[in-house]
């Protein structure tokens, strides 16, 4: 069974057992975690998709990690106006693995 959850201002479809990183959550490693934002659950002729949440819906995970990914380097210059610019950013996340699908 498949789900489509919002966490992080993004979309993850997601099964039992899915391993991946979403944006940083509050909670500590090792901690479970519940999200209700679910959009829509099931497959192929059992698919509900909600408006914009599938009611009682909900999809378990555990936190597995915390960490920072590898930094991006942002360069801005603008050519003939000795104007250059070099900031290096390195976001947050928390990887997570989904232990249960209810709905």
């Amino acid at each position: 069974m498949h789900a489509m959850i919002r966490t992080g201002g993004k979309q993850y479809r997601v099964k039992q057992g899915d391993i991946f990183n979403v944006e940083k959550l509050d909670a500590e490693v090792g901690s479970e975690i519940t999200f209700s934002d679910v959009l829509a659950i099931g497959e192929g002729e059992g698919l509900r998709i909600g408006s914009p949440v599938v009611e009682g819906a909900t999809v378990t995970a555990r936190i597995i990690k915390t960490d920072r990914l590898k930094k991006v380097i942002v360069f801005k210059f603008k050519r003939r106006k000795n104007y250059k610019r070099t900031r290096g950013h390195r976001q947050h996340f928390s990887r997570i693995e989904i232990t249960q699908i209810a709905g």
